[in-house]
């Protein structure tokens, strides 16, 4: 691999953002090959390189994964001449990167939640993959509450317009009183385009919010808004490699 800039190894390790690498180099808190690091925009080698960031070794990656909140309105895709995607609520250095970023999977412009951003493309052919059947698990609010009959429906497979879904699994909320409409928690592994939207209509009723909460071994932070994202840990990759297989 070629050299690149200091500051951009730091972003891509999921570290520090180029300010932040330029602040904590003045401060002397950057060293590399055991020697503080003089600029930020230096030329390391990430093959070879040993940085320590703030007392702490740098595992630099050869792929890049990002967990993000999706918010509504929000397309996944890497580019559209008229919406906002994903990819667009990343700083310009991720977008650069390449290989290039791009969604593990798709979410529906309005639906919510976790979304899988990597370079990766060999593993995310594997997690989308049906033989995989890698759990994807949604929170959804729908316009009329959940019979039995419809519960057993949904879990057997119903008819989306001439494709029957796989089995899966559907939690409904117990019901409010004082509410109008049903929620609950569905977890399936297939991923037709607006599956369980169509799922849903199916059973004469309407998704009224959905927001997914698991893809795989990976939950949802609670510490990100809509529309913020971090790196994924070192497990959270080893545990995406092993359901990938």
């Amino acid at each position: 691999m070629s050299t690149m800039r200091l500051d951009k190894y730091l972003s891509l390790a999921g570290i520090a953002s180029r300010t932040e690498t330029s602040k904590a180099v003045r401060g002397g808190e950057v060293l590399v090959d055991g020697t503080p690091a003089k600029k930020a925009d230096m030329q390391v080698d990430p093959d070879t390189v040993s940085v320590i960031f703030k007392g702490q070794p740098v595992t630099y990656r050869q792929f890049t994964y990002i967990l993000m909140h999706k918010p509504d309105g929000v397309v996944s895709a890497t580019e559209d001449g008229r919406e906002k995607t994903v990819l667009d609520l990343l700083p310009e250095e991720l977008r650069r990167i390449r290989p290039a970023l791009f969604p593990c999977g798709r979410l529906d412009k309005h639906t919510t939640g976790l979304m899988l951003l990597t370079n990766n493309g060999d593993l995310s052919h594997r997690l989308l993959s049906p033989t995989r059947h890698v759990d994807k698990t949604y929170v959804f609010t729908v316009k009329f509450p959940l019979s039995e009959e419809d519960v057993t429906a949904l879990e057997a497979g119903v008819d989306i317009g001439g494709y029957v879904t796989a089995p899966c699994r559907v939690e409904p909320d117990e019901k409010d009183p004082n509410e109008r409409g049903g929620s609950g928690r569905i977890t399936l592994h297939e991923g037709k385009y607006h599956q369980i939207k169509l799922m849903m209509e199916a059973r004469h009723n309407q998704i009224t919010s959905l927001q997914r909460i698991t893809f795989g071994p990976l939950v949802l932070d609670p510490a990100l808004n809509a529309g913020e994202w971090r790196m994924l840990t070192e497990g959270e990759v080893a545990a995406l490699e092993k359901a990938g297989g």
